[in-house]
Formats: C-alpha cells, structure tokens, sequence
C-alpha cells in the first residue's frame, strides 16, 4: 500500500514581481490576487507517502522558526508550526516520520525541519527519528552559497542535520533507502542540484516539481522567477521534465500554489503546457 496526502504547511506573502521575474504584473495578475504591498499568497504545501512499515515526507515547508522580525520581512503568515498540526490531523507527529526527502535547503522548503522559535532558546530539529535525504550539489550549495542567496539559507539547520548523524547525500537517480519505486530528477536552473522525487502511482507517476515549477501559473514554459540563478536553463529543464511526464501520464505536485495540490498535463498543437484535472489537496492517493 501506499497512500499519498498532500499537507499544508505555513503560508507567506511574497512580492509579485519576484514571483514572476520578467513577467509583467498585467499578465500575472490574472492567476493570483495581489495585495495592496504588491505581495501575493502562497502556501509550503508539503506530500506525505504512508506505505505498509513506514512514512515518508516530501519536505516540511517554510515552519515557524523565524523570529518575529524575521517572520514580518518574509511575510509568514502564522506563528505556530502548521506542519505540525497538519500530521496530527492525520495522526501522526513529527516523530513518526521515517524518511524526509528535501529537494534544496532554502528556508522556504527547509526551516520546517526546525522547532518552532522561542525567545532566548536555541531551535531544535524536528523529525528525530526520520532519516534526512539531500542531494549532493543542494547540500554543497547550502554550505558554500552565492552572495545572491545566501539569505536563503539557514546555516544553524545546515549543522544540526550535519550532526545528526541521519542525513543521507543522494548521488544519482535512485536512493537505496527509497528503493526503485522512487526516481530523482534534477534541475539547476533554481539553485545548483534542486532534487525533484518522482514517485511511482497505478495511474502514471507524481514528481514533487519542487521550485522548477512551484505552482500552476510556472506550467506556462516562459514563466519563471526572479529568484531563479538561471532562467533560460530553468526554462529548459521544464521542457525536459513535462514533455517526459506527459508521455508517461505523469502529474505535478505543487508545493506553493494556494489553491492546487496536483494537477495532470495536456499540450496544444503550439506546444502550450496547460495543467489540467487540477486538485485542492489529496487526502487518499492510493496505489
């Protein structure tokens, strides 16, 4: 058995602008509403696979670890770690998790990881008996990162996975602690080594698409963000990745878009990806 459930994490408000890159607000938009601080929402949706002897956990979201001056610069929405609540709606704690798998180590898909912040108390790591797997150009990134962003990254957590002694650095497609039912693709338009999971289903196969598309506007092959290190190569790789799962009737995870959890693929005779069969959340994916 195996069980995929799609979980909500803590939400922020970016800047539109930096969402979209080069994109011009008049096109953009008409897929988000924006707020008056020109910043549009969105969520750290995370993807729980629940298989016979153990649970997996396809990143853990931006989390709650900020202090309060942070969290108002990064337009964190909550001050609770919802990730936390989201696996007790399902019945688990963060203890339960055996395998969590991060596609890079930006705070925006990492800092989940911690506990949640506390005046004058240092942050714990969270997951404490889960097994940690990180691709060997994002973890290399993590620890030598680029003036560009640097911010993004959270050097206490980098240690406390270091010292874990549970962190594992993926080489490759496969992992031996995932087994074959899971393949990796990977893309550096984002950030160097950005880990893409795909994940074998009956119907065609899930892939977390992770920030190479975070949501179902960046389906559209022109549309990408100002945070991305390479666009036109980020642009590319997108290419790559939906024309493969399009032929192999595979679907997106997303793990940004407020109101889409998953979506299948189609494509016009212009070459146009569209997401289609779109769904706010998944509660029992089975296979």
């Amino acid at each position: 058995m195996r069980k995929l459930t799609s979980l909500q994490g803590n939400s922020q408000k970016l800047d539109g602008g930096a969402m979209f890159g080069n994109a011009p607000k008049a096109l953009w938009s008409r897929w988000v509403n924006v707020d008056e601080q020109n910043r549009i929402d969105l969520t750290c949706r995370a993807m729980l696979i629940q298989e016979d002897n153990r649970n997996i956990l396809l990143e853990a979201g931006i989390g709650a670890f900020f202090d309060p001056k942070l969290k108002e610069r990064y337009g964190v929405i909550e001050s609770e770690h919802v990730l936390l609540q989201s696996l007790a709606d399902v019945g688990l704690q963060h203890t339960d998790i055996d395998i969590v798998v991060l596609s890079h180590l930006h705070f925006d898909h990492a800092g989940g990881l911690l506990s949640q912040w506390q005046e004058n108390k240092e942050p714990e790591l969270l997951f404490s008996n889960a097994r940690y797997l990180v691709g060997e150009k994002a973890w290399f990134r993590a620890q030598h990162p680029h003036y560009r962003d640097r911010a993004s990254f959270v050097p206490v957590l980098n240690k406390l996975l270091a010292d874990s002694g549970r962190m594992e650095i993926v080489v490759g497609e496969h992992s031996a602690l995932l087994g074959d039912d899971y393949q990796f693709h990977y893309s550096d338009g984002h950030t160097p080594g950005l880990m893409l999971t795909e994940a074998s289903m009956p119907e065609g196969p899930v892939v977390f698409a992770g920030d190479l598309i975070p949501g179902t506007p960046w389906v559209h092959l022109p549309i990408t963000m100002g945070y991305d290190r390479a666009p036109e190569l980020l642009i590319d790789e997108k290419e790559a990745l939906l024309t493969n799962l399009l032929q192999r009737n595979g679907r997106l995870f997303y793990t940004h878009d407020v109101g889409t959890a998953i979506s299948g693929l189609t494509r016009d005779e212009k070459g146009r990806f569209t997401p289609v069969d779109k769904l706010a959340n998944i509660k029992s994916l089975e296979k």
